[in-house]
């Protein structure tokens, strides 16, 4: 057995524990360009043969799904594995994308900073039984980032000022902050090293290609002190954080650019060992500095010299930048701009992550990137974002349509870049099997096939709440779905409230008797029927702001009680899903030290960035997770209705900064039987009639 097919099985051993022992596996030559798998299945034996350890775990994967035998979750294994395979005929399937891509920038941010090995080798596990074979990997950059800056004479305490804490990392490395959460302890840098000593290994062993982070041009303020004579330009990312928490940034026509980027990445790969996918995201939500040349001058520099920059430290690296700027700042971004920037650039040396199509189509109106290497894809979560949302046709289409284009020049992938992992499972489940599809996905095929595996079952009622989840929730992307009250407010929040949506809840609920016992569907009810429960509290809330406000105090409280009394029993029903809750967050934070005050620092830049994040940035991530609302959502409306009320302030920013800086989580009972308790809740508040204050 060789080394690929030894690794191959353990990942098999570890999804699947006895029963892959009868499973054969074989590495076979093939393209580079396409990677492939086979299986057949006699007797028992099920034989899977594939160009990679990738190709093969998906294989094996597919047999499984095509077998309706289960699926692999993020909360872990939900399989049906019987005693001896089904038979199956020779069965075959390629990729038609050589790069299989995973994660934003942010998901170090919004899902990772905290994740421990044990976390880690799961999601690699995720990632190549799903067969992808490139993954976002910038752990430790702050440690080797450490080592440049005290090399150039910074001191501990102006590295400490220039950092952010664990959380915040990813808007460090693009530029967008400094000084928010910091500073990181020693003891963290020591901590990421080892683990991603770990994570490399693993990635290595399984073929699978880490993008780490170089250097992007931002720069501690201190280094003036070192050099005087260097341009340092200012930044703006978020006209809310004062001027003290921007970095600045130099630009790679500095001599000292290009000294940075080789010192950074000479140190990265002596730790590390050689690597070839280097992010560098330059401008990402920034605006362009002034530099006397026009706009298409100044970025074909910049372009060539960051590249020139990059290759001085790693001959054979590739440029890898993220699209996400080409979608988002369209006054800056356009098709002269864009070619700009890569115009003194060899075709095969960078790979443009176009992952924002669902968000808004960037490689047509940027004319494929003019023969660059890029990647297709989707960003179908920002921030982590519980509620249910996403272009689901476009997901299941969208991909093929590029792929089959005269104009598609050198799409060599396809990318997942989420920045918030564990939700809206179907879409993520889904958007894994287009990297290994050539054409469209039938969706009405494709989500009883999902159901089959996830629930066990397809009966009618989940077949007419799919379709109804496809006219409501699944109809187009809502880039922040967030409830009223997750912000604070008595008002209507984006989340869909289509009557469709609370009609699939009840018919999903419906199906307990028969598929109660099974996991996956009892964490997707419990989901559903919090969304539920969530869109009638702000239906109270925002009843009780108007009661307050024409005078009807009884009609105000019994509206505000009301609200309130949801939020605890939606609480209450999350604390029985396997994910989303707010003690696995905190508790994988803490366990990065034995140290109790070094262990309430974690927690607290935990709390920040699902919560207030700077602020300004407040209440981005809105997640419904059992502990945060009955704990800092519920308790925050508590205040806000009084403050309406009576009409004294409160002061928001006050409570929210002693809850991040606070530490634990309170208690609560979770239901005995909570598909009982979901199936009840629905019912009672869909039957609920507002009171009338025209009365």
């Amino acid at each position: 057995m060789s080394d690929d097919e030894m690794q191959a099985k353990k990942v098999l051993k570890r999804v699947l524990k006895k029963h892959s022992g009868s499973i054969n596996l074989n590495i076979t030559a093939g393209s580079e360009e396409q990677e492939r798998y086979e299986y057949y299945c006699e007797d028992g034996i099920l034989t899977v043969e594939g160009s990679s350890v990738s190709a093969i775990s998906r294989g094996v994967y597919d047999y499984l799904k095509n077998h309706h035998l289960g699926m692999l979750d993020w909360s872990g294994p939900q399989f049906r594995l019987p005693s001896h395979w089904p038979d199956a005929p020779f069965t075959s399937n390629s990729t038609p994308y050589k790069i299989r891509h995973a994660y934003n920038a942010v998901t170090s941010g919004y899902t990772t900073p905290f994740w421990t090995w044990e976390r880690w080798e799961q999601e690699l596990d995720w990632q190549i039984m799903h067969g992808f074979n490139m993954v976002m990997a910038p752990v430790a950059t702050e440690a080797i980032a450490r080592r440049v800056w005290k090399s150039l004479g910074l001191t501990e305490e102006e590295i400490g000022e220039f950092s952010v804490g664990p959380a915040h990392l990813p808007f460090l490395r693009m530029g967008c902050i400094t000084q928010v959460g910091g500073p990181l302890p020693l003891e963290w840098h020591e901590d990421q090293i080892a683990l991603q000593h770990q994570i490399l290994k693993r990635m290595k062993e399984l073929g699978i290609m880490p993008v780490v982070q170089s250097f992007a041009g931002f720069v501690p303020k201190a280094l003036k002190r070192i050099y005087p004579n260097t341009v340092y330009h200012n930044t703006l990312w978020n006209k809310g954080f004062p001027p003290s928490q921007r970095p600045v940034l130099i630009m790679p026509n500095d001599e000292l650019f290009a000294k940075i980027t080789r010192m950074y990445m000479e140190e990265w790969q002596k730790e590390f060992g050689p690597a070839k996918y280097f992010l560098v995201d330059s401008f990402n939500e920034m605006e362009l500095p002034e530099t006397g040349k026009s706009v298409t001058d100044m970025l074909a520099d910049y372009g060539k010299k960051t590249f020139n920059a990059i290759i001085s430290g790693a001959p054979d690296a590739t440029w890898v930048i993220q699209g996400w700027m080409f979608a988002y700042q369209r006054h800056i971004w356009n098709s002269e701009t864009v070619k700009a920037l890569f115009s003194q650039i060899p075709d095969d040396r960078i790979l443009i992550l176009d992952y924002a199509n669902d968000y808004n189509n960037n490689w047509q109106p940027m004319n494929a990137f003019n023969g660059k290497q890029w990647a297709y894809g989707f960003v179908p979560n920002m921030g982590g974002k519980t509620a249910y949302t996403g272009d689901i046709s476009l997901y299941a289409a969208g991909a093929a349509r590029a792929l089959h284009s005269p104009e598609k020049k050198n799409l060599v992938g396809f990318t997942i870049s989420g920045e918030g992992l564990e939700n809206n499972n179907v879409i993520y489940e889904l958007l894994t099997d287009v990297a290994w599809s050539n054409d469209s996905i039938n969706l009405e095929k494709w989500l009883g096939n999902y159901s089959l595996n996830r629930y066990g079952a397809y009966p009618d009622a989940i077949s007419k709440s799919w379709t109804l989840l496809r006219e409501s929730c699944y109809s187009n992307l809502v880039p922040h779905p967030q409830f009223g009250w997750q912000l604070g407010k008595c008002k209507k929040g984006t989340v869909n409230s289509d009557p469709e949506f609370n009609e699939a809840t009840k018919l999903f609920l419906s199906c307990d008797d028969e598929l109660g016992h099974i996991l996956n569907y009892q964490a997707d009810a419990i989901e559903r029927a919090c969304i539920t429960l969530g869109l009638k509290a702000d239906q109270w809330f925002v009843l009780a702001s108007k009661a307050y406000m024409t005078g009807r105090e009884d009609i105000g409280d019994k509206a505000g009680n009301r609200g309130l009394e949801i939020l605890t029993e939606l609480d209450r029903l999350m604390e029985s899903h396997p994910l989303n809750r707010l003690d696995r967050w905190i508790e994988l934070a803490r366990s990065h030290s034995n140290n109790p005050e070094l262990q309430n620092f974690y927690e607290s830049n935990a709390r920040q960035i699902i919560t207030t994040w700077g602020p300004p940035v407040n209440d981005y991530s809105c997640r419904l997770w059992s502990g945060l609302i009955r704990d800092f959502y519920r308790e925050r409306m508590v205040r806000v209705l009084h403050s309406i009320k009576t009409g004294q302030h409160f002061d928001q920013a006050a409570w929210e900064y002693a809850w991040v800086t606070d530490s634990g989580i309170s208690k609560i009972e979770p239901f005995t039987d909570p598909l009982m308790a979901a199936k009840e809740l629905v019912k009672k508040v869909l039957s609920e009639d507002l009171p009338d204050l025209s009365n």
